[in-house]
């Protein structure tokens, strides 16, 4: 019987696949990297042929290892990096122009032009996102005007366009389908929030045709079959595909309203599940689409919000002051000192991102003395770290107008326990890490698996999911004032 899942985790610098059993467990996986591609500062390019090799390596590299056969895989899922805007020939599916990815900024002045011109309200209302480069339809905007031959390609009818999650089932499926998921076309600044399809007046603002763009289809659902993909019978279905975030916290299974995880990795990406109603954030956060289990299911919203600099910061002590010769030499480091020495890190290094929206914010370190150490530096770090998120899970509060629940972590950083234990304090909420933390793979297993039958619920998929370790408060609520009080004082130096 076939009870495997295949997963694809299509990344910003490299492509996973992996293997999940019916109980939960992964039992295979492997990493391709590809080159990424800066023509320009500021702008970030990715070809599409990498991407697609690179998948394919993926797929090879985890059936070499024999943990089932090709027959017994029921279902195959995906997740991938979200908004990263792409265009390809109907016929053949040849890249018409390399990808422009999410990190990109080319888009900033056309953005600002809208912006100046008063549409940052009617985007927001419509989408749930700010009007920025970072979203994909400014994106689709640059390459429609930019890629050589598109007008006569277009009046043939042969453009076809979308985030990664198209591109890749396109070719999965031989060319026969054009989808994106629901939780995927959120993210495009072209997605009516509240109806779930293509938004008339935002395809025209951002000069984007309906007809060049895919299906939107539930996030848990059979969409497709396989069709040539090598080492791959034909006919395995395609039914799972969720953005990376969105995958992760189905992943935690955050099935709940007020459920939430957060994502350590370069930055740090918090989402909370606000239930079957877009909720409007007032606080700096985003409103987006989480997913939806089947056609007749209805969406679940999330409120999302992101810090610029997370593991980031941890890699500048390393590359850019040396006090550091490894990434996890910090947690030793700043174990050796009691608390962060009155010393404040605002890793503001790229900006400041939810709930403050501060793109021309500059870091600063302050509270320096005679006494201070590196250790009292690295302290400061991970209390920042630990800090902004702070400040995005009480606008989460806040706009859901309850307490929140337990916070689930992954990513990287998670491994950290002082960290873990620095971020439990400052919240005053227990943190729960899970025994799986490829989460974004396992999210697009169960969303896969749960489409073929492999599991009937998400209170099945509930059951499998198991906790590793779970940190609970203990700092009192004094200190932790104390603690919060001094951040805003270095917060506020930082915005001034």
């Amino acid at each position: 019987m076939a009870e495997y899942i295949l997963a694809i985790d299509q990344g910003t610098t490299g492509s996973t696949v992996a293997l999940m059993d019916a109980c939960g467990r992964l039992r295979a996986s492997s990493n391709h990297e590809f080159p990424q591609i800066y023509p320009k500062p500021g702008w970030v390019e990715h070809r599409l042929d990498d991407i697609q090799k690179s998948v394919q390596k993926g797929i090879d590299a985890v059936l070499r290892k024999r943990v089932c056969k090709p027959t017994d895989i029921a279902a195959i899922g995906i997740t991938n990096q979200r908004e990263t805007a792409a265009i390809w020939d109907r016929e053949g599916g040849d890249a018409l122009n390399n990808a422009v990815v999410w990190q990109c900024r080319r888009t900033t002045d056309f953005c600002e032009q809208l912006k100046g011109a008063g549409h940052e309200t009617l985007v927001r209302r419509r989408t749930g996102l700010v009007l920025d480069p970072y979203f994909s339809a400014s994106k689709y905007r640059w390459l429609l005007r930019n890629t050589t031959g598109i007008g006569r390609k277009l009046k043939a009818g042969r453009v076809a366009a979308g985030t990664i999650d198209s591109f890749l089932v396109w070719h999965l499926t031989g060319g026969r389908e054009h989808v994106t998921d629901i939780s995927n076309a959120s993210r495009t600044s072209l997605m009516n929030l509240k109806s779930g399809r293509w938004d008339r007046t935002l395809l025209d603002l951002f000069e984007v045709p309906a007809e060049i763009l895919p299906r939107i289809v539930p996030s848990s659902a059979v969409l497709g079959h396989t069709l040539g993909v090598r080492g791959l019978p034909d006919g395995i279905p395609i039914a799972g595909i969720a953005g990376d975030q969105q995958a992760a916290t189905f992943g935690q299974a955050c099935f709940s309203i007020g459920d939430a995880k957060c994502t350590f990795g370069t930055g740090s990406f918090i989402v909370m599940n606000t239930g079957d109603k877009p909720l409007r954030s007032r606080s700096g956060l985003l409103s987006t689409v989480a997913w939806q289990l089947g056609e007749a299911g209805r969406p679940v919203y999330a409120l999302e919000g992101g810090a610029f600099v997370c593991g980031a910061a941890v890699q500048w002590l390393r590359d850019g002051l040396g006090i550091i010769k490894r990434a996890p030499d910090i947690e030793a480091l700043a174990a050796s000192v009691n608390d962060h020495g009155g010393v404040e890190f605002v890793p503001a290094l790229t900006g400041l991102g939810a709930p403050h929206w501060a793109p021309d914010a500059r870091g600063t370190l302050s509270g320096l003395t005679r006494g201070t150490q590196n250790g009292h530096i690295a302290r400061a770090t991970l209390d920042a770290m630990a800090l902004q998120n702070a400040d995005i899970l009480r606008a989460m509060q806040t706009d859901l107008g309850k307490r929140m629940k337990p916070l689930r972590v992954d990513g990287g950083a998670a491994e950290n326990d002082l960290l873990m234990q620095i971020q439990a304090d400052i919240l005053g909420h227990r943190l729960i890490r899970p025994a799986v933390t490829e989460t974004t793979v396992a999210g697009a297993c169960y969303l896969a698996g749960l489409a073929v039958g492999i599991w009937k619920s998400p209170a099945e998929v509930k059951k499998i999911w198991q906790s590793e370790r779970e940190f609970r408060v203990q700092m009192k609520a004094p200190d932790r004032r104390n603690r919060l009080a001094s951040w805003e004082r270095a917060l506020q130096r930082t915005l001034l």
